[in-house]
């Protein structure tokens, strides 16, 4: 693996004055900054194995209690972790076992690294997910009697929570994606043969599916590629939606496309050709106003259908970026370091881009690739086109399909699943199915960083309203350069099948001065008053993780609320 070069966090900036320790940072308007390892780190990251749960991870979200919620479908028969105290799950529409002693999904707490079962009534194959603005996980569809369930699960401190299945959806919703809206209701689009979407809740009982032509106009006979697609809450509150290779904005309210982008050209990037996408990070500098997406990864039209006759096709190996918010959008387009199809997109603390899990051959679907893609890229927004990839340490295990991954607030990355095999099998096949969850430390959690590691230690407030200020009280061992920190917030995503529905990170404006706080120890003391953002189109109102970031290096994360 190539070595980096050695550097220290640069930062490139312009129309800046003279900054003192008490001067707005937001005077400054950050052009791009440089995360790069430093001499004694020379590392590419790190991989541990955590634990092995019984269960196989294909969906997976991280409450604000720092427990992951993990989930399987319920018709793959027993898995490797029982229901406790003797329950069991009686449904007589499941087609394994009509009578259910096992449990398909569990509650993984961090800071104890143990799991605990949760029982999940009707199946969640292929379902989709999001937090509302009290921290509740709100999941939809999935397969059989699970196709129009509403499925909620309310995080708790001990271990007394557990899912809750109320209501019905309007339609059948297998492969559908949601996003959480500015009215904190959930807009649910598409699905296998859906071609619509629907709101939850919703406001009257006879409210109903509106159909959307864009879904029928990306669909391909056979294959798809238009299933989960992306979506993404644009700066003027309307809704970036991709599916294939065709991209839209669409007023909701009024079901019009106001908008129609070109293009991304290559091949399709939705399931089953499963690339991946993630909206960059919005910044205070121009009022979170500039959107700008990114897709990578994929594979080529026929590759579905060759898989099936056993030839695996090389995936994409490019990404595009669009500004959405641009008079004239265009794609800009990047190759990767290899191709990679199933790929999860995480913004991690920095505001950088990892890609990781997946393949180099072939598509989604039961034993339809091959080539493990086992090594993470980073992508360093702060790096000149042509130099932002870098290759980082690869994982012993393969993470092919109904693979996940999610950041936690520690700055780790929480690894798990891969299933290609219809049930849970464990011998015979090339790609065994995965119970392990891992743990990716990149590299900024090397001890190397530790002088530059900031620590939050108190806030005045953990929930905030939209405009106003709260101030965060961190230490750090070597002084912080205000140009070099900043802080922002990140909406923990509900990711499967590639796509982290609802990842949101914005950094936010703040003034910075030293403080004398007791209890630091030998680290220095500063604080900082940060404003939140302006408004529930900026930052749905929910959970978020706040993060104090110096010369490239993050704080673990402390949650807070907007509302």
């Amino acid at each position: 693996m190539q070595r980096l070069a050695i550097h220290h966090h640069k930062i490139q900036i312009s129309q800046c004055r003279q900054i003192s320790l008490l001067l707005l940072v937001s005077t400054c308007i950050i052009v791009t900054w440089l995360s790069a390892l430093p001499a004694q780190a020379a590392n590419t990251g790190k991989w541990a194995t955590l634990l092995t749960p019984g269960i196989s991870a294909m969906h997976m979200a991280t409450t604000r209690f720092n427990k992951v919620i993990v989930f399987d479908r319920t018709d793959f028969g027993p898995s490797q972790m029982r229901l406790p105290n003797g329950r069991c799950r009686d449904n007589p529409n499941d087609l394994a076992l009509k009578r259910d002693c096992y449990a398909h999904s569990y509650e993984y707490d961090v800071s104890s690294n143990r799991a605990r079962p949760l029982m999940v009534l009707t199946d969640t194959w292929c379902s989709s997910g999001a937090f509302v603005a009290n921290g509740t996980l709100l999941q939809t569809g999935g397969f059989n009697d699970g196709a129009t369930a509403i499925r909620y699960f309310q995080p708790c401190v001990g271990a007394t929570c557990d899912w809750l299945e109320t209501g019905h959806l309007s339609a059948a919703r297998w492969y559908a994606s949601n996003q959480i809206l500015p009215d904190n209701r959930v807009i649910v689009v598409g699905g296998q043969r859906a071609f619509s979407y629907e709101f939850l809740p919703k406001k009257t009982s006879a409210e109903t599916a509106i159909p959307l032509g864009f879904l029928t106009k990306t669909h391909t006979p056979n294959i798809e590629n238009n299933l989960y697609p992306f979506i993404h809450l644009s700066s003027d509150g309307n809704l970036f939606i991709f599916g294939n290779k065709q991209s839209i904005l669409l007023n909701y309210k009024t079901n019009r496309v106001v908008k129609t982008f070109p293009d991304l050209p290559s091949g399709p990037r939705n399931y089953p050709s499963s690339g991946s996408s993630v909206m960059l990070p919005l910044r205070h500098t121009d009022g979170f106003k500039i959107v700008e997406v990114m897709i990578c990864g994929g594979s080529p039209d026929e590759a579905f259908n060759s898989a099936g006759m056993g030839v695996y096709m090389d995936a994409l190996n490019d990404c595009g970026r669009m500004v959405i918010t641009d008079a004239k959008p265009k794609w800009v387009m990047e190759k990767m370091p290899a191709p990679r199809v199933m790929g999860d997109m995480l913004l991690l603390p920095t505001g950088d881009v990892l890609i990781i899990n997946g393949a180099e051959q072939g598509t989604a679907g039961w034993g339809a690739a091959k080539k493990p893609a086992r090594a993470p890229f980073l992508y360093s927004l702060g790096r000149p086109a042509g130099r932002r990839f870098v290759v980082f340490a690869a994982s012993d295990i393969p993470r092919m399909y109904h693979s996940t991954a999610n950041v936690l607030a520690d700055g780790r990355v929480l690894v798990g699943g891969s299933n290609t095999n219809v049930g849970y099998v464990f011998e015979g096949v090339e790609f065994p199915t995965e119970l392990r969850l891992e743990a990716f430390s990149p590299y900024y959690r090397h001890a190397g960083y530790s002088a530059w590691r900031p620590s939050i230690r108190r806030m005045s407030t953990t929930e905030v309203k939209y405009g106003g200020r709260f101030v965060v009280k961190f230490t750090v061992a070597t002084p912080p350069a205000p140009a070099e920190l900043l802080f922002n917030m990140y909406a923990p995503p509900f990711t499967t099948h590639s796509y982290s529905m609802n990842q949101r990170m914005l950094f936010l404006a703040f003034s910075f001065s030293t403080a004398q706080l007791r209890n630091a120890s030998s680290a220095t003391s500063y604080e900082a008053v940060v404003s939140a953002p302006p408004s529930s189109v900026a930052a749905p109102s929910g959970f978020y993780m706040l993060r104090v970031v110096n010369r490239g290096v993050p704080s673990s994360a402390t949650w807070i609320r907007i509302s």
